[in-house]
């Protein structure tokens, strides 16, 4: 049996982490527009001299789209890792945006999401009682054993 104190730190974890990536990319996409998050200043206005337009643009729709769908899948504990890559991928791109826009940057608000998202994938699964992956697995071990 698991203890109780691991199942609700897990999943507290994995909710946190969700709100603030969905909650980030709702604003981007639905509140501010992604269009409005490229021409921003930080987006189009730093980084116009030191990389190519269309990879601006790119990471701009990017980092939005998969805040808001991999924050989503989080907060419902569905395909939780592949949600976990996604976000890692986006926190790298924060970092090396900021590194190149300003060396000497504050990395707070990057350092406790990682922090939340590297737990997350190294905490055992099992310990994720109320997730949709949970369910799922569940619902299919038990049909496993029914066809045998």
């Amino acid at each position: 049996m698991i203890h109780l104190n691991k199942v609700v730190g897990v999943v507290t974890v994995r909710l946190i982490l969700g709100f603030i990536f969905f909650m980030q990319g709702f604003g981007k996409v639905f509140s501010i527009g992604v269009e409005n998050v490229y021409n921003a200043d930080f987006f189009y206005g730093t980084f116009k001299d030191l990389l190519p337009e269309f990879l601006i643009y790119a990471t701009a729709y990017y980092t939005s789209y998969i805040e808001l769908l991999a924050g989503f899948l989080l907060v419902l504990g569905l395909k939780t890792n592949y949600a976990l890559y996604a976000l890692a991928s986006v926190l790298i791109i924060v970092t090396f945006g900021h590194g190149l826009a300003e060396p000497i940057w504050d990395l707070s608000h990057v350092m406790y999401r990682t922090i939340l998202l590297v737990t997350l994938l190294i905490v055992p699964k099992e310990w994720d009682k109320f997730s949709m992956d949970t369910i799922i697995r569940k619902y299919m071990n038990k049909s496993k054993n029914l066809t045998e």
